[in-house]
């Protein structure tokens, strides 16, 4: 007997093995796609280290930029600087000649004086009676000498008597002199004409010989005394130029030159003094503060590169798109340039600050 089969129709036939597939391709597709996932996250780090090394490599081997700047020409000054301020060329210390109380001051600072002038006036009743009792012994004596000299006339004295009422009568006259002169020494007076830069004295100050009661200068006469380093002293002349100014007058620079060089300096401050004229300072007040520009050297046509550009007596020249390292010779050296003596020409191109990895003859790009 053969087996019966059941017909199915052929449309529930295929709409119930079509249902039977769909969760098949379903879950093999959810599953490749994790594959996928999983396959591109192992893959990710491989390419992008590769990625980066390959772009490392591309840009190592690209020529890297550098800035570029010519020589230019121009002035280079070499200045030694220092401060200083301005006093009377020569000031005159004023003092009393004795030892006395001051009676009354007559001056003040700033005030102008001239020669003989009285600045202070010292107790004098003391040397005033002493005058007063010199004078009176100077009557006496000049009496007795008229006596003398008329009866030697008349012969009725001898030479002795009338030589001795001489020599008594001068000596009477000498110390009256000399009482005139200590009264007069007794008021102190300006030895120039000037004015007075300082005043040291007060009504009841006792005076003494050697201590200074006035300073005088002359406005005229006036000099300024700078501070300058020792190590800079060697790079001085006289004659030298001095550029000075101050900030009370902004933009005035009063033009002056190096007289002296003082020949022993200060240990402490391990500095010289440097004494300079000023070619105008009649308007410049005494202990005005100033600062001191001293030209040591100038060269008006100098060539000059930025300061940036040199390391250790070298620089970078840019010659047919290599770096190449070239020696120079310094002259004048500013905070900004320096002077070129010898080694590059005003058509060479120079690198500004180089790369730290920069090597003779390779390729860069230039740019202004």
């Amino acid at each position: 007997m053969r087996p019966q089969l059941k017909s199915v129709p052929a449309e529930t036939e295929q709409r119930s093995g079509g249902a039977q597939m769909l969760p098949d391709i379903a879950s093999l597709t959810a599953s490749g796609r994790s594959r996928l996932r999983r396959i591109l996250r192992w893959l990710a780090v491989p390419i992008l280290f590769a990625a980066a090394i390959g772009g490392w490599l591309f840009w190592k081997g690209q020529p890297p930029p550098v800035t570029i700047v010519s020589p230019h020409v121009g002035p280079a000054v070499s200045l030694v600087y220092a401060t200083g301020f301005a006093e009377a060329d020569h000031p005159v210390a004023v003092s009393a000649r004795l030892t006395a109380p001051v009676v009354k001051v007559l001056v003040d600072e700033g005030d102008s004086v001239v020669r003989g002038q009285p600045l202070a006036l010292l107790e004098a009743d003391q040397q005033r009676a002493l005058l007063d009792e010199a004078t009176a012994k100077v009557r006496q004596t000049s009496l007795d000498e008229e006596r003398a000299v008329s009866l030697f006339a008349q012969g009725w004295s001898t030479r002795a008597s009338r030589d001795a009422a001489v020599t008594s009568a001068e000596a009477a006259r000498a110390a009256a002199r000399s009482a005139h002169a200590a009264l007069n020494q007794l008021v102190v007076r300006a030895g120039i004409t000037g004015i007075v830069i300082k005043r040291d004295v007060e009504p009841g100050s006792l005076a003494m010989p050697g201590l200074a009661l006035f300073q005088l200068g002359d406005p005229r006469h006036m000099r300024v005394t700078a501070t300058v380093d020792e190590r800079d002293v060697p790079r001085l002349r006289a004659g030298q130029a001095a550029l000075m100014t101050n900030e009370a007058w902004p933009g005035r620079v009063i033009h002056g030159r190096v007289r002296e060089i003082t020949p022993s300096g200060d240990p402490t401050q391990r500095a010289f003094r440097v004494r300079l004229t000023a070619d105008d300072a009649r308007d410049l007040p005494f202990g005005l503060t100033l600062e001191v520009n001293i030209v040591t050297r100038s060269e008006p046509a100098a060539l000059l590169v930025p300061a940036d550009a040199i390391d250790e007596g070298k620089v970078w020249v840019v010659r047919d798109g290599r770096a190449r390292r070239q020696a120079v010779t310094t002259g004048i050296s500013g905070a900004r340039d320096v002077q070129i003596v010898r080694g590059v020409t005003r058509r060479d191109q120079l690198i500004v600050d180089p790369p730290a990895d920069l090597r003779d003859g390779r390729s860069v790009r230039a740019r202004r």
